[in-house]
């Protein structure tokens, strides 16, 4: 499947609504947990081989503060998806405002190497638990993780809610040049400048 169609799958995933009910969300952020914590040791062997983490550095700079990013979005999730009441401005009465959450819809996260679990799954957390669907790019930097982030999402999330391609700078450009609703990029000033402004025609 190339690109464009994967990102075309996963707009249609949205539009299902499924990834609307926060307690979907919530049941499968807690089945995302468990896969992390079941390959633990996987995860620790992929950060050794690419960036030589030893397991208890892999567990308090990777595994280990996103997992309590994990329990913090769980804990706070149906807070704060609630629709709330907000005072209306004069032009607006008699009538009553709100301010409701909502996802943005299709998310693209580009990762880079340093710490490439951590900084892959952080933001995909708070894209899930909002209620986007996600595509994931890892830094090709660290090819093992990347393969062991695949092998984690594929194994504990529905293929139509989060994806990963694998590749470098010929599948960043693809990418970039599919329309998301919101992109999460970590990496160089330089490259930043490249993804704004690939970001910016769309």
């Amino acid at each position: 499947m190339d690109i464009h169609e994967i990102v075309e799958s996963e707009k249609h995933f949205f539009r299902t609504g499924v990834t609307r009910g926060v307690d979907f969300r919530i049941d499968m952020l807690k089945k995302f947990r468990k896969a992390i914590i079941e390959n633990d040791e996987l995860i620790s062997a992929a950060l050794k081989t690419d960036l030589n983490k030893q397991p208890f550095e892999s567990y308090m700079c990777e595994t280990g503060l996103l997992l309590e990013e994990i329990n913090f979005h769980i804990k706070r999730l149906k807070k704060w998806s609630k629709t709330r009441r907000v005072k209306s401005g004069i032009g607006q009465l008699p009538g009553k405002s709100y301010v409701c959450p909502e996802p943005y819809g299709v998310v693209l996260i580009m990762a880079p190497w340093n710490y490439p679990f951590q900084l892959s799954l952080d933001p995909l957390v708070g894209a899930l638990a909002a209620g986007n669907c996600v595509v994931l790019k890892p830094s090709n930097y660290a090819p093992h993780t990347a393969q062991a982030l695949q092998s984690l999402i594929e194994e504990a999330l529905p293929a139509g809610w989060a994806r990963v391609v694998l590749g470098g700078r010929q599948e960043n450009e693809a990418m970039l040049d599919c329309r998301f609703d919101y992109i999460f990029f970590t990496g160089s000033p330089a490259v930043g400048r490249e993804v704004m402004a690939a970001a910016a025609k769309n």
